[in-house]
């Protein structure tokens, strides 16, 4: 009975092996993920299960195809918009920052197919808010450069209200 117990423990742990260039091959299942894609740019990336599902739209840098740096994915429900996450993506995943939900926030680093899950520390909670609050200003500055002066404005409004929830 003991040795069937320890064969199903060792069969359902996940093993990482080293690659030929030294790195964990990553698991099957963390690999299946689902990307998602701009409907306008064509841009790929990962969204956080919280945005849920709906057309998903990056605003930011796009990267050999994609999300990459500072910015905001926003999920919209038709002409509505949706909750947005303003962070950091990396190759397409989600590194860190904060969900708007209209009122409320969840913030913190990506994990488990979403931003904030588990215990948060201070300190990851004040970075999250202060990297949505960098990516906010990088969504202005994007507008801005389209010369659209109304959506500028209220992303670096936006900006600021993250900025603020850093010093809490």
């Amino acid at each position: 009975m003991r040795a069937a117990l320890w064969l199903a423990v060792l069969l359902s742990t996940p093993v990482l092996m080293p690659s030929a260039f030294g790195q964990p091959v990553t698991p099957p299942a963390a690999a299946s993920r689902a990307w998602a894609q701009d409907p306008s740019t064509g841009c790929r990336f990962m969204v956080p299960k919280s945005l849920t599902a709906g057309p998903t739209f990056w605003i930011g840098t796009c990267k050999d195809g994609l999300a990459t740096g500072l910015g905001m994915l926003r999920r919209r429900d038709g002409a509505a918009p949706g909750p947005a996450f303003y962070g950091d993506m990396q190759a397409g995943v989600p590194k860190i920052g904060a969900i708007d939900f209209d009122g409320g926030y969840q913030v913190g680093p990506f994990r488990d197919g979403d931003i904030g899950q588990g215990e948060i520390e201070p300190n990851d909670r004040i970075a999250g808010f202060t990297v949505a609050s960098k990516a906010a200003l990088a969504v202005s500055a994007s507008y801005k450069a389209q010369n659209n002066a109304a959506s500028a404005r209220h992303y670096e409004g936006v900006a600021k209200t993250l900025a603020l929830q850093a010093d809490f």
